[in-house]
């Protein structure tokens, strides 16, 4: 691996270039596939240590992440077999298609319908749940493991990820209408907060997001990426994960529900922590 590779790799990163389109421009200047993907992760590993370094920043924490050291295209998880769409090493994202079928989607939104209320966010001063205009949608918690469909999903979880069970939150389901969005955020917990001794104590950082889309929305209502220039599109029974190993920006997780511009958006989100969740 050449120094001048290296710079570019990282150059191109830092200007927003997704791994994605990385690969496809050393791809198309000769190299294999197997190769340049490796060289963009080591790069870009050994780049974010160093920069991590400089800016004595936290050390990475385990997270959970998709095996898919054997590139395939569909992983089977025991009850239902997944299709690989999308996957990105920095940040770590990965894109389903099929993870949840049409009648959990729908199961899970007859459910929670009832029970919607305006969405709320952590108040990083006191660790209490408040009204915030960044974050317009409805929603609710399930308790952990609360009915039958709920096992289930949280099982396939657990298993895609290898992380466990009582390691993840109680799942949420959000309802957005037109005009409603969540504006551009970090998942993790600020270790530097007011609140975060309480936020912490309850089963340590959050260090995975999974999001599950029930329905599609019209227009609009896509997943953002802003700090990489990516947008997924909503499709009813895909999943989007990401994980982030440090409660930093470093992570290059910042993201949001772009506006729904027609329709409406269900979705529904599963936090993962350090330790049992309680």
């Amino acid at each position: 691996m050449t120094s001048d590779i290296q710079q570019w790799i990282v150059s191109q990163a830092q200007a927003g270039h997704a791994a994605t389109s990385l690969l496809k421009a050393m791809c198309d200047s000769g190299w294999q596939e197997e190769a340049a993907l490796e060289t963009i992760q080591k790069t870009l590993n050994q780049f974010l240590e160093q920069r991590s370094v400089a800016l004595n920043l936290p050390a990475p924490v385990a997270v959970p992440d998709i095996s898919l050291e054997d590139a395939a295209n569909t992983l089977n998880l025991g009850d239902r077999v997944v299709g690989v769409v999308m996957a990105m090493q920095v940040p770590r994202v990965v894109v389903l298609s099929g993870f949840l079928s049409d009648e959990e989607c729908q199961a899970l939104i007859s459910a929670a319908a009832p029970r919607m209320q305006r969405s709320l966010t952590v108040d990083h001063q006191t660790g209490a749940d408040q009204v915030h205009a960044q974050r317009t949608s409805h929603g609710m918690f399930f308790s952990r493991g609360e009915n039958e469909v709920i096992q289930r999903i949280e099982h396939r979880l657990a298993k895609l990820l290898n992380w466990p069970l009582e390691n993840g939150e109680g799942l949420q389901v959000l309802r957005y209408q037109p005009g409603h969005e969540y504006k551009p955020h970090y998942d993790y917990f600020d270790p530097n907060e007011p609140s975060a001794a309480s936020v912490l104590a309850r089963g340590g950082q959050r260090v995975a997001t999974v999001l599950m889309y029930l329905n599609e929305p019209t227009r609009g209502g896509g997943t953002t990426f802003p700090s990489v220039n990516l947008e997924i599109s909503p499709q009813k029974g895909s999943a989007v994960f990401f994980n982030y190993d440090r409660a930093h920006p470093v992570s290059r997780t910042l993201h949001g529900g772009a506006p729904v511009r027609e329709g409406e958006k269900w979705v529904a989100t599963k936090w993962l922590r350090e330790r049992e969740f309680k």
